[in-house]
């Protein structure tokens, strides 16, 4: 009887162990290099960059001059400056992080999702 009772308990602790190594997994980090197509221009990408400090640089976007992100949760904000028009206007966006691995991050914005690669 107490030999089940070990094997199950040793069964039960296997199990503990391999679903919070997965769950790790799942902790990738959002700094690094975010790239998605340019609509309408084949082979082009833009995105932008979230550095360790807060820092965050835009990719191949001129007119979206990111400067700054911040991870609350699920959310991702990033903050800039939109160029244009004779006019700089300061923002701020809140995107909903949809998936985040090695190599992926979904962004949701308002009904849009964005499927950004590691570059």
């Amino acid at each position: 009887m107490k030999k089940k009772l070990v094997t199950k308990t040793l069964k039960g602790l296997s199990l503990c162990v391999f679903f919070m190594a997965l769950s790790a997994c799942g902790n990738s980090s959002i700094t690094g290099t975010w790239v998605e197509p340019v609509p309408g221009m084949e082979g082009q990408m833009q995105g932008f960059e979230l550095k360790e400090n807060g820092v965050a640089a835009s990719v191949n976007m001129a007119t979206l001059q990111y400067s700054g992100w911040e991870k609350k949760g699920n959310r991702l904000i990033l903050s800039g400056k939109s160029i244009g028009n004779g006019q700089t206007i300061s923002f701020s966006d809140t995107l909903l992080i949809e998936k985040l691995s090695e190599d992926s991050l979904l962004l949701k914005d308002r009904n849009l999702i964005h499927a950004y690669k590691r570059q």
